[in-house]
């Protein structure tokens, strides 16, 4: 239940219709308010309120019309201007990347602003009412009210005009994508002090390697019923599970894997306590997508600013400068990583006991997915080869970790590697030896 939520959510954060619809009906409420107020107002509050329009019953109803005209018709625009950023984003970083321009906010409230101004003017305007005769009811207030949010509506636009200009620039996209990555680590990476407190690697009740072996070769496979990526797991409900049914699970993949239906997502022992009802609690514990989403996957941002690197490096775009913002972000993201504990693949419950065993991400495997690509498209550009090697001396700085120092050691080999390879000018290949021995220099 918990994941399914995250999941709705998250598909409600990329939309564009969840914030305006809210504002929509907020305005109908706004607008029933208002009219109230006209309608029980006294003559103290008349007096109170002297701002208020005090037009004829015509001349509000012309401008609430024309408020709610200008409203449509610049919902299409701001619409108009959405899909092109949309587009320019698409084919300049990558289609990975609408899922950063639906989900921000800015342009949700801003959509949100204009609907539910012109819903506002719509229900107000249809309560003016008179006849021939005389004036049966004029909403002063309410009026009043309506051109103020015409005035709001169009502050509104003026700063997502400009909100558009920036959100388009390959620095602020790079950093958005930073900035996401950023959180994810924080989020699913222990602090080393913290982690320290909480440590489990160390063997704790039953477990050992002969138990391991056992687990292995009598455990009961759970398949995938369907094709998909992970993109959450319940890992609270799964220990909860395990506890209950006195069995141990080990999960065969990690949220960013891809699944295939008919093959083993999750080992359960001992097999004999595996039922129907188990197998159905298993599988809602897993949720699949057609896409990877990061919540619960760091390599999903690090592969998108990869993925803005790579563009770059493209002859058709030939961007180098982007490029090497998107290796200071990672390098960035890999220095915090160095700081923080890897977590275990063991889970275990209060008292010791082993009940869950998960696939984990390694420093080496997000080192990997953060340089591999870039290094091979960035073989024949000095500028990008070189700024790789400074970034792996920043990040080298920070690591203590003997794993992670041999990880970063074997990038910058392969980098200097390359660089022999493709860079033709003996400056260039020098200027890499330069950084590289820096590197050296560092790790002993």
């Amino acid at each position: 239940m918990k994941i399914q939520i995250l999941k709705y959510w998250d598909s409600i954060r990329s939309s564009f219709w969840f914030i305006p619809i809210t504002m929509a009906i907020g305005s109908m409420v706004l607008a029933f308010v208002a009219l109230s107020i006209d309608i029980s107002m006294t003559e103290w509050l008349r007096s109170a309120f002297n701002w208020r329009f005090t037009g004829s019953v015509e001349g509000s109803s012309a401008v609430l019309g024309t408020i709610a005209g200008s409203m449509i018709t610049i919902t299409g625009v701001v619409f108009s201007m959405t899909l092109v950023a949309l587009s320019l984003a698409s084919s300049q970083f990558g289609p990975r990347m609408l899922r950063n321009f639906m989900r921000d906010t800015t342009t949700q409230v801003v959509l949100g602003t204009f609907i539910a101004t012109f819903i506002y003017s719509l229900i107000v305007l249809r309560n003016i009412r008179h006849t021939e005769e005389t004036i049966v009811f004029t909403p002063h207030f309410s009026v009043s009210l309506g051109v103020t949010l015409a005035v709001v509506s169009l502050g509104v636009l003026i700063y997502f005009i400009h909100h558009v200009s920036i959100s388009v620039q390959a620095n602020e996209i790079v950093m958005r994508v930073s900035k996401e990555l950023l959180e994810g680590i924080e989020s699913l990476f222990l602090e080393e002090k913290e982690a320290e407190q909480d440590s489990t690697e160390m063997p704790r009740g039953s477990y050992d390697n002969g138990f391991l072996k056992v687990f292995e070769r009598d455990a009961y496979p759970v398949d995938a019923t369907q094709d998909g990526y992970l993109q959450f797991i319940d890992y609270d409900a799964l220990l909860t599970l395990a506890k209950q049914e006195n069995v141990v699970l080990e999960l065969k993949r990690r949220p960013g894997h891809y699944a295939v239906a008919g093959r083993p997502l999750v080992m359960v022992w001992p097999a004999e306590r595996v039922d129907d009802q188990l197998i159905v609690q298993l599988i809602a514990a897993f949720t699949l997508g057609n896409q990877r989403i990061p919540r619960q996957d760091i390599e999903c941002t690090i592969n998108q600013l990869v993925e803005i690197a790579v563009r770059a490096l493209s002859p058709g775009i030939n961007d180098p400068f982007t490029a090497m913002t998107c290796v200071d972000r990672l390098g960035s993201a890999l220095s915090r990583l160095s700081e923080r504990k890897m977590p275990s693949p063991y889970r275990y419950d209060d008292e010791g006991e082993l009940w869950l065993i998960t696939p984990v991400v390694t420093f080496s495997a997000i080192t990997d997915a953060a340089f591999d690509q870039i290094r091979q498209y960035a073989h024949s550009s000095a500028a990008v080869t070189i700024r790789l090697l400074e970034t792996i001396a920043v990040v080298v700085e920070s690591a203590n970790r003997a794993e992670d120092r041999a990880a970063l050691l074997r990038h910058a080999e392969m980098i200097t590697k390359g660089a022999h390879k493709g860079l033709f000018e003996a400056q260039d290949r020098q200027e890499v030896e330069q950084r590289y021995g820096v590197i050296i220099q560092l790790l002993k």
